[in-house]
């Protein structure tokens, strides 16, 4: 089992009426279990999207050349036979 810590710092922030009202909704529709939950989630949620809108993707070329070359030598397969192939794979680890 993998036990994260992370130290919880104390902050005071200031929101409009808006983002407080939607932040309170969203907490008494029980989508989140507080107000401190829910300002983390979103909180996180950004940041991550701010990520990939930064991240040039260029650690991507190497694995989809690597895809069309595949493509090239082995032929294509149809989502049929690839999902047969995944379930077949799958049925055999399991029974292992």
């Amino acid at each position: 089992m993998v036990v994260t810590y992370a130290k919880i710092i104390g902050m005071t922030i200031h929101l409009t009426l808006d983002q407080e009202t939607w932040i309170k909704e969203h907490v008494d529709a029980g989508e989140f279990s507080s107000v401190e939950e829910a300002v983390r989630v979103l909180l996180d949620e950004r940041i991550a999207q701010r990520d990939m809108e930064d991240d040039d993707m260029e650690w991507a070329i190497p694995l989809i050349e690597e895809g069309l070359a595949s493509v090239e030598t082995h032929g294509e397969i149809s989502l049929e036979e690839f999902k047969a192939r995944s379930s077949a794979r799958i049925a055999a680890l399991m029974h292992k």
